[in-house]
């Protein structure tokens, strides 16, 4: 405003004094003067304007705020800053979208990459790296510098140069060992690269193991008792049932092995029970010495003819929360096994202490002890340390299964120490409860109280 009245008031005098040294009136000299001031001063109000305006535009385009120029046709320099503001608001939208993709494929359980046209990664999740655990960058390197596989690197190379999609698995070694099951493709016609997905399958790949092995035992242990019942039973039927001998052997061994393979499918139905959790376990006070002493009324008669001592360390009045029947099983199923792994005149010996919130009972052995590379697996189903001797002694190699999974159903744990030539030591940990504590509301387990054994 200053600098437009300046010019204004430089051109009436100018023109005024011009036109009186041509006209000689001073009245005209004025007018002129005046008149050129006026236009003047409203000339430079009007690019003074533009100007302003064009500064608020291109302001507001900088901090992102939407403002009308109200600019009307031309090349005026005001469209230019309103294109500006648009160009900055479209970005600002584009980074948020990216930034919530980001953090989605970050977020991903599944690992994901992309490579350039030559095979080379270029991005990659928070997952991927978790699955190669390790500390070297991936973004840079080429398949095979990340994995020892042929086959991925040529997976890669075909997405990239053929646009074929390739499904494979691989095997990682290293500090944390899996499988992957990888999904390669190309990123699309328009695209030059590939990207790849990376699944997880360690744990489905295990359960399958587990499921074909289990299949492979159950046959294997099936097979002993029906083979046995059979071969009997036709020696019978070709003539053996006439010997008064011969015929009332052959008929005690078929009760024996079908008993045997009753007790077999009972263990397997209690085990698929309780891994589908169909047996609900009560979870209410439970007297351990009461709970021991009724397991020890079923194990005392196979371990008085091998002159056993069973000796008890109880505390009275002890009591942890859990199903008092899938207690005594787990008691049964222990102190039957020390019984029948330890000498003849051997000793087992049941304690408990109780610290922290958790009570531990121990059932201790003289027996021949397991050795170290066996204790990781002896809780698994049909696992056996001396399969012979274990049959011969009628176990059907689920019975440490299903005391770890009664145990774990109640919150507690179970693990074992041993060393060969000086016996076994398990240790079962319990929780702690109140003996006023009501009892939950759930059905107790109809457990079988016959003793099983690995």
């Amino acid at each position: 405003m200053n600098r437009a009245l300046l010019w204004a008031w430089g051109t009436f005098v100018g023109l005024a004094a011009f036109a009186l040294t041509l006209t000689q009136s001073v009245s005209i000299s004025l007018a002129v003067g005046l008149v050129a001031a006026i236009c003047v001063f409203a000339a430079a109000e009007r690019v003074a304007h533009q100007w302003q305006r064009r500064a608020e535009a291109f302001a507001a385009a900088a901090r992102g705020i939407s403002v009308d120029p109200g600019v009307e046709g031309g090349d005026d320099p005001v469209r230019l800053a309103h294109e500006v503001q648009a160009a900055s608001i479209t970005a600002r939208e584009n980074a948020r979208k990216l930034s919530v993709l980001r953090a989605v494929i970050d977020g991903m359980a599944e690992g994901v990459w992309i490579t350039s046209e030559d095979g080379t990664v270029v991005e990659h999740n928070n997952a991927l790296k978790e699955f190669l655990y390790t500390g070297q960058e991936i973004a840079g390197h080429r398949p095979r510098d990340l994995f020892e596989s042929a086959e991925l690197h040529d997976a890669v190379q075909k997405a990239c140069r053929e646009h074929l999609s390739s499904r494979l698995e691989l095997n990682v070694e290293g500090v944390r060992p899996c499988v992957l099951s990888v999904h390669v493709s190309p990123l699309g016609r328009e695209l030059a690269g590939s990207s790849a997905v990376f699944f997880d399958v360690t744990e489905l790949r295990r359960l399958e193991k587990v499921r074909k092995d289990f299949v492979a035992n159950v046959s294997h242990e099936l097979r002993t008792p029906i083979t046995a019942i059979r071969g009997y039973a036709e020696t019978l039927q070709s003539g053996a049932i006439n010997d008064p001998v011969a015929a009332p052997k052959m008929v005690d061994i078929i009760h024996r092995q079908s008993e045997r393979l009753s007790e077999l499918v009972e263990d397997l139905l209690e085990l698929s029970r309780l891994e589908s959790r169909q047996i609900q376990l009560a979870e209410k006070p439970v007297d351990l010495l009461e709970a021991t002493q009724r397991a020890l009324e079923a194990v005392r008669p196979k371990a008085k003819p091998r002159g056993t001592a069973i000796e008890v360390q109880v505390p009275p009045n002890l009591f942890v929360l859990g199903d008092q029947r899938a207690i005594e099983q787990i008691v049964l199923n222990l102190v039957d096994n020390a019984v029948k792994y330890s000498p003849p005149n051997g000793r087992v010996e049941l304690s408990a202490v109780s610290h922290d919130g958790h009570v531990e009972m121990r059932v201790k052995d003289n027996g021949t002890g397991i050795e170290a590379r066996h204790l990781p697996r002896i809780f698994e189903r049909f696992y056996r340390v001396d399969k012979g001797r274990s049959r011969e002694m009628g176990g059907t190699g689920l019975g440490l299964s299903i005391v770890k999974h009664l145990i774990t159903t109640m919150k507690g744990d179970v693990r074992c120490e041993s060393t060969p030539g000086q016996g076994s030591t398990f240790f079962i940990e319990f929780l702690v409860a109140d003996p006023a504590q009501p009892a939950a509301p759930a059905p107790a387990p109809e457990i079988d109280s016959a003793p099983v054994a690995p």
